[in-house]
């Protein structure tokens, strides 16, 4: 289950936003996110809180579930799987 009460679908289009992100987005709020090194884009869904601490390199941070994390062209590997992304806010 995801913060929400969403059932957790690893190829919905869905994004888990960091605890430490301040103002919090809340649930439900879509973002357009693009892959800054290809220009590939999607539009997720909050429905998740991470885990993930603040740091310097990603003040930002934002699980993506795998299915849009492949789609922006990112690589499921360990100590790989990270991808500068920006963000729009959509509503």
């Amino acid at each position: 289950m995801t913060a929400n009460g969403d059932v957790y679908d690893n190829n919905a289009d869905t994004a888990a936003t960091s605890l430490s992100r301040q103002p919090q987005l809340p649930f439900g709020t879509r973002l357009r996110v693009t892959n800054v090194a290809n220009g590939k884009s999607a539009v997720v869904r909050i429905n998740d809180r991470g885990t993930y601490a603040w740091t310097v390199q990603e003040p930002k941070c934002l699980d993506l579930s795998d299915g849009v994390f492949r789609r922006l062209g990112g690589v499921l590997e360990p100590d790989v799987g990270h991808i500068t992304v920006t963000q729009e806010i959509l509503q």
